[in-house]
């Protein structure tokens, strides 16, 4: 079986690549190392040489401590920080849009849900085949069931869509990234309106249960689609949506999203590999950028906790200690 291709990011603007005179970059590792037996095993022989003479370079700068439960994961949480947002639930949603809205919006990610024994597992969203013609029907179909409760539907790009409203206001969500391939009981969302977005999700299965867009999708070989998921809820005001921007503008990331979809699939053979062409590429990048003059921050993500890393003016002593014993990722990735 193939491997699937999990969704991008929520992200309101894509990671640029390293521009060739930047004078400060900040190079972020999602899911740099994870607490499984086979992850383990990896991270025990994996040997980056690049990384570790970076770290040698670089001093502690920030630590965000979180948790397996936490809705938000590290690097989200850690972008959200750069660029500041509220790192506990950051308004990607918002923050996509040219203007700010008077209200609350969230991304709208279309899914499957396959009911089991025990749980209810959110299937991949990438293996749902949906062009902007299905896409269309499919919006024509819940708008007015998302009107009824005062929500206003966008289609924005054929599987995630733009949902605002009221009944958004203090909404809390797990990130995407959270729920793919898991059950989704555990982490269904919370706010004062949760009753009025319960109620709808339901009313939306039913309609879809038997709906002729389905019977269609399944004449065609297509895997129905049963469910929707909110996220990147939020607001901002022109203010803070003008100061993410600019600070998104100021410093550029470089995001190793090989990591992330590789250990989001649990497919630790990939995973390595990711790990290897970061080494051989933006870890490498980064540390010619230093070499060179430049400056630069390396931020770890685990599945729980944040640590980033900059480079900083040393004193003699701060030199001498860091010559004797440098910091390396092998005593770093226990710490995510």
């Amino acid at each position: 079986m193939s491997s699937p291709v999990l969704p991008e990011l929520p992200l309101p603007f894509t990671v640029p690549p390293r521009p060739a005179r930047a004078r400060h970059l900040h190079l972020v590792l999602p899911y740099a190392a994870l607490a499984q037996d086979s992850c383990q095993l990896i991270l025990r022989e994996l040997q980056l040489p690049q990384l570790d003479q970076l770290l040698a370079q670089l001093a502690p700068s920030h630590v965000d401590e979180g948790s397996m439960d936490q809705l938000i994961p590290p690097h989200e949480r850690a972008l959200a920080h750069l660029w500041g947002l509220d790192a506990q639930s950051p308004a990607w949603a918002a923050l996509a849009q040219d203007t700010p809205r008077p209200q609350p919006c969230a991304w709208m990610t279309l899914c499957h849900w396959t009911a089991g024994a025990d749980q209810i597992r959110m299937d991949d969203p990438a293996s749902l085949p949906l062009d902007m013609e299905d896409a269309q029907t499919l919006h024509t179909i819940l708008q007015p069931w998302f009107a009824e409760d005062g929500l206003q539907l966008e289609l924005t790009s054929p599987g995630r869509w733009l949902v605002s409203g009221e009944p958004l206001l203090g909404l809390e969500s797990a990130s995407l990234d959270r729920v793919l391939l898991r059950d989704v009981s555990h982490w269904m969302p919370q706010g004062p309106h949760q009753r009025t977005l319960q109620r709808l999700h339901s009313e939306v299965q039913m309609l879809l249960y038997n709906h002729r867009f389905n019977a269609e999708r399944a004449a065609r070989g297509l895997p129905p689609i049963n469910a929707f998921w909110l996220h990147g809820v939020g607001q901002l005001d022109a203010e803070a949506l003008q100061a993410a921007r600019t600070l998104h503008s100021v410093t550029p990331v470089l995001f190793v999203d090989s990591l992330r979809q590789s250990a989001l699939r649990q497919d630790w053979p990939a995973w390595k590999q990711a790990w290897l062409a970061a080494e051989a590429g933006p870890v490498a990048q980064t540390l010619a950028h230093v070499q060179l003059g430049g400056t630069a921050t390396v931020t770890f993500c685990g599945e729980q906790h944040v640590r980033s890393f900059t480079t900083q003016r040393r004193s003699w002593l701060q030199k001498i200690k860091n010559k004797m014993n440098p910091q390396r990722f092998a005593g770093l990735h226990q710490a995510l």
